[in-house]
C-alpha cells in the first residue's frame, strides 16, 4: 500500500507546481496526490538508477529523500531516463498500461508547467512519448439482480447499528452514480429540504445537482431521523454521514463497509469496488432504454462525452437476445447424415 503524502519532502519547485494544480486548475487534494505520488516514484527511481539492487528493493528506496530534484536536476533528465523508467514500473511494479499511463501523464504535467507556466525550461523530454495503450476493458457492474441482493444484505444486518446509514449510502451510490469523494463530501446544507435532489463537489472542484428518486428519498428520509437525534447534533460538523467516531466518514470507511456488505452478499469473488456501484448505476440507467447518453453524462459529472460511452457496452444478455430474434434463428434441421458408396472408384 502507498505510504501518505508529504508535500515538503518535494524540491520547492515541485511544490509550487502542486500549488499551481490545486489553485489555478482547479484539481482536488486527492488529483494532485495522485500526481506527486508518480512523481515521487519517478524521482526515487532516477535517484536508485543504476543500482539494480536498490531498485528492486522498494523498502530502502522508499528512504530516498527526493528533495534533491530541484530545477536543475530536472533540467538534465533525458527521454531515455523517461523510457527506462516506465520499463522498470512494468517489470519491477507490475503496473500496467493504466498505471504507466498516469505516471507519464504526471511527468508530462510538470514540464508543462515548467516551459509553459513559469518559463524556466526550454526542452520537455516527456513531449514525444506516447502514452501506453491501454486495455479496452468493460466495466464490471452488478446486475440488477445482485443489486438487489446487495441492498437486502444491509437491510437485513440485525448486528450493524450503522445498518440505516449504509443502506442510505449504498443506494445512493446504486441509484445516482455519484463518486466517492462525492459522497462523502455531502453535507446536510447541501440537500433540498424536500430531499428532491442534492449538491456535490465532483472533480476539478466543480458542483453539480443530482436529483433523487423515490429509492434515494425513502432511504434519507429513514436515515436522517437517525442523523438528526442526539448525540449527532451535539457535533458542530455537518457532514451527512457520521462514522461511529462521530466524524465525517472517510473515503477508507465507506470503503471498508462497502467491501463487507459485498463478501456478506457473495458478491466478494467478483473482486468489485466502491467505483463499481458507480459503473453499476450508470449501466442499468443506460440499458433501461429511458436515458440519454448525453443526460447520462451530466448525471455522472463527465466532462467529455467519450468518457461516458464506456457505459453502451453490450451486455452479454443482450447479445444472447439479438441472437434469439435472428430470423434465421427457427430455420433449425438437421441435414441427412453423409453416405459414402462401398467398393466404388472415385
Amino acid at each position: 500500500m502507498r505510504s501518505e503524502i508529504n508535500v515538503n519532502e518535494f524540491s520547492p519547485i515541485v511544490r509550487e507546481f502542486a500549488s499551481y494544480k490545486i489553485a489555478i486548475q482547479g484539481c482536488s487534494k486527492a488529483t494532485v496526490d495522485e500526481y506527486l505520488l508518480d512523481l515521487r516514484t519517478f524521482f526515487r527511481y532516477l535517484l536508485a538508477e543504476g543500482d539494480q539492487g536498490l531498485l528492486s528493493d522498494e523498502e530502502a528506496m522508499a528512504k530516498l529523500p527526493i528533495d534533491t530534484v530541484d530545477l536543475a536536476y530536472l533540467r538534465g533528465i533525458t527521454t531515455e531516463q523517461i523510457y527506462d523508467f516506465l520499463l522498470y514500473t512494468g517489470a519491477e511494479r507490475k503496473n500496467q498500461a493504466s498505471a504507466k499511463a498516469r505516471k507519464l501523464s504526471a511527468i508530462k504535467g510538470l514540464y508543462k508547467f515548467l516551459i509553459n507556466k513559469r518559463g524556466l525550461l526550454e526542452d520537455n523530454p516527456a513531449a514525444n512519448i506516447d502514452s501506453p495503450k491501454k486495455k479496452k476493458a468493460l466495466p464490471k457492474f452488478l446486475s440488477l439482480e445482485e443489486s438487489i441482493t446487495l441492498l437486502n444484505t444491509i437491510a437485513n444486518d440485525q448486528s450493524s447499528p450503522n445498518r440505516t446509514r449504509d443502506y442510505c449510502i449504498v443506494t445512493l451510490f446504486l441509484n445516482c452514480g455519484m463518486r466517492l469523494s462525492e459522497l462523502v463530501g455531502i453535507s446536510l446544507t447541501d440537500m433540498d429540504p424536500e430531499l428532491r435532489s442534492l449538491r456535490v463537489l465532483g472533480k476539478g472542484n466543480k458542483e453539480r445537482i443530482i436529483y433523487l428518486n423515490d429509492a434515494c428519498r425513502t432511504a434519507l428520509s429513514a436515515y436522517l431521523k437517525v442523523r438528526l437525534s442526539e448525540p449527532y447534533l451535539k457535533s458542530r460538523d455537518k457532514a451527512l454521514f457520521f462514522s461511529s467516531r462521530m466524524q465525517r466518514m472517510s473515503v477508507k470507511t465507506v470503503q471498508a463497509m462497502v467491501y463487507k456488505y459485498l463478501a456478506a452478499a457473495g458478491l466478494g469473488a467478483r473482486k468489485l469496488s466502491v467505483h463499481k456501484l458507480r459503473h453499476t448505476a450508470a449501466t442499468l440507467m443506460y440499458q433501461s432504454g429511458e436515458v440519454d447518453i448525453r443526460v447520462l453524462k451530466d448525471i455522472l459529472g463527465h466532462e467529455q462525452l467519450n468518457t461516458t460511452q464506456i457505459y453502451t457496452h453490450v451486455s452479454d444478455r443482450n447479445m444472447e437476445d439479438a441472437m434469439k430474434h435472428n430470423p434465421l434463428a427457427g430455420a433449425a434441421m438437421v441435414p441427412a447424415a453423409d453416405t459414402k458408396d462401398e467398393g466404388k472408384d472415385k
